[in-house]
């Protein structure tokens, strides 16, 4: 499914090339932005009726069972698509289509298929076999690397946090954080915590209380947070690894774009109560 960004310049150059009309022709069909090999053949296929085959996920695990596939579908991509065409019907390519992507949504699961009720059944090599329940294949996934992270709460005597705001460049460009950075060896949180926030913004704290531990994953990594409150002792904050800094009241903190883990401190912190600095000031 393309994006809605490339659906709206794929539309764009369906006016301006087309004539608002889609383009019959395959080849120019794929060079429309976001729509690849496997939409075209479904819009050319389903809207036109022309021969062209499918390859999305329910079709790679109906071809996959069909041939007992003994690897997994994404290392046999141009094999599964050779596949496809062979079977498409082309007299009817708009309903053979169809039947398989229902096929794998229907009949064909992931788990438990329904192999009573499937037409391919005579024909389903990974059922002759009887491991039609261990394929496809998957690809042994690598565990993820896993950060250990020393994140600040900073507090000033005017009750106000410190918050900084990423370099626009880099994975979340251009939020706002609570500072902090990765453990090193052998490093303790609070040590992590106190030699970060003087690297990135130039001043000195005192490492309180532990307010809240985020898990977070993203797409190629996962996070641990160790959040601590902590205490501005002296130095003016400089944005020396980061955009800007900023001192705003546990009351601002919504008026700025946060990470989704930084929204789970920020809850941490108004269930703190009302008066947070009377709980950790020391």
């Amino acid at each position: 499914m393309p994006a809605p960004r490339n659906l709206h310049r794929a539309a764009q150059e369906i006016v301006d090339q087309y004539g608002g009309v889609f383009p019959q022709d395959f080849k120019a069909a794929i060079s429309l932005p976001g729509i690849g090999r496997t939409t075209a053949g479904g819009i050319l296929s389903a809207a036109f009726n022309q021969p062209v085959a499918i390859l999305d996920g329910n079709v790679k695990r109906v071809l996959a069972r069909l041939v007992a596939l003994q690897i997994p579908p994404a290392k046999a991509i141009t094999h599964l698509w050779q596949l496809s065409e062979a079977l498409l019907d082309p007299d009817h390519p708009r309903d053979y289509n169809q039947a398989l992507m229902d096929l794998g949504a229907t009949v064909c699961l992931p788990r438990k298929p329904d192999c009573e009720h499937c037409p391919w059944q005579p024909h389903c090599r990974a059922y002759q076999l009887g491991i039609q329940s261990e394929l496809p294949m998957t690809e042994t996934r690598v565990p993820l690397p896993h950060k250990v992270i020393g994140v600040a709460v900073i507090w000033n005597n005017q009750e106000q946090i410190l918050i900084d705001r990423r370099k626009q460049s880099g994975l979340l460009g251009g939020l706002w954080e609570f500072p902090g950075g990765k453990l090193e060896p052998g490093e303790t949180i609070a040590a992590c915590i106190q030699r970060e926030i003087q690297e990135e913004l130039g001043i000195e704290i005192e490492v309180g209380d532990r307010l809240i531990t985020v898990e977070h994953t993203y797409s190629h990594f996962r996070v641990t947070l160790n959040v601590h409150h902590c205490r501005h002792l002296s130095g003016n904050p400089q944005p020396i690894e980061c955009d800007e800094v900023r001192w705003v009241t546990l009351a601002e903190l919504d008026q700025y774009p946060f990470p989704k883990a930084n929204v789970q401190i920020i809850e941490a912190l108004r269930g703190d109560g009302d008066a947070p600095l009377a709980k950790f000031y020391w």
